[in-house]
């Protein structure tokens, strides 16, 4: 294998194992941003892929070809009805942020589970009639050399870029996005000056949810291509440590969710690169999880998260 094609498939296979945790990462940017810790991520990411797929199997003699992008509208809207249990049992209620999210993550894994033994009759669903494919973009992918490399991928690896640029301009260029940070630094000043800080926090945990949604989705109909307990295993969590990672800004999330689409990646294909071929397989499958530890003990100390991140409001109260 000559270095361009390594590259080639490195650079493919980083894309397309990234747009999931960006999805992701980002709908995590928004809820931390606005004060509310998101745990619940990894089970945003459940309730989303499960959604998809039985979406996509039931309705793919319909939809045709259109059914995958179907399929993520759905989950994007399932990732925010689900996201609502936790909105309102840490804004409403109070409850502790964290307990709230992991039973969130319980939730949707118990429930996604459940559900395919009873319509399935098995532990996993079958494949899904119409995943997403490798598509081309037109000019783009002419261009010598790094055309076949960074435009032959999924439409929804560049979409995760486009939606992060977005995300960065909603954040921090519009009066939206300064209201929601602002009840994530000082919610008590922000209801001073007429914000609705428990509005603003629920909006921002159900887009947490619909990306969250679309991220489970993604990976669902991109990676996977069916459901069952084991479909997401921890890239929740790793889209979590990419927000923190990100120190809490879209453009950040986006990077190092790169990272580690990268080191997720390598861990699916790393056997067929001479310099890795050597190496056992469980190293190079622990490796995402070793590099996420190894990326926060890093740089956790330099983030600066929101200040009221994980606090509670009490309307009135200092």
């Amino acid at each position: 294998m000559d270095i361009l094609s390594a590259i080639e498939i490195l650079v493919k296979s980083m894309l397309f194992a990234s747009a999931p945790l960006i999805f992701t990462a980002l709908g995590g940017v928004f809820s931390e941003r606005s004060g509310v810790v998101n745990i619940g991520l990894e089970g945003l990411m459940v309730i989303g892929a499960f959604a998809a797929v039985v979406f996509n199997i039931t309705f793919a003699s319909a939809l045709g070809a259109s059914t995958p992008w179907v399929a993520l509208l759905v989950a994007m809207g399932i990732g925010g009805l689900f996201s609502l249990i936790h909105a309102v049992a840490s804004i409403s209620f109070r409850a502790d942020h964290v307990v709230s999210g992991v039973a969130i993550n319980f939730l949707a894994l118990g429930l996604g589970v459940y559900l395919v033994k009873a319509w399935y009759g098995a532990g996993q669903t079958d494949k899904i009639p119409e995943p997403l494919y490798y598509q081309k973009i037109p000019l783009l992918y002419d261009i010598p050399v790094i055309g076949p490399i960074l435009f032959n991928n999924y439409v929804t690896s560049y979409l995760a870029i486009i939606v992060a640029f977005i995300a960065w301009f909603v954040l921090f260029k519009t009066p939206f996005g300064l209201r929601l940070r602002s009840v994530g630094e000082h919610p008590l000043a922000a209801d001073t000056m007429g914000i609705n800080v428990y509005k603003m926090r629920y909006i921002a945990v159900v887009i947490s949810g619909v990306l969250g949604g679309l991220g489970g989705g993604v990976y669902a109909q991109t990676i996977t291509q069916d459901f069952s307990g084991s479909t997401i295993t921890g890239q929740g969590f790793i889209a979590l440590a990419a927000v923190i990672f990100g120190k809490w800004h879209p453009i950040g999330a986006m990077g190092a969710a790169l990272f580690f689409g990268l080191a997720q990646s390598l861990a699916i294909i790393g056997s067929s690169f001479p310099l890795l071929a050597d190496v056992p397989n469980w190293i190079l499958l622990s490796a995402p999880y070793v590099l996420t530890i190894l990326a926060l003990a890093g740089f956790i100390g330099r983030a600066d998260a929101p200040k009221a991140i994980g606090t509670s409001y009490i309307k009135g109260k200092r």
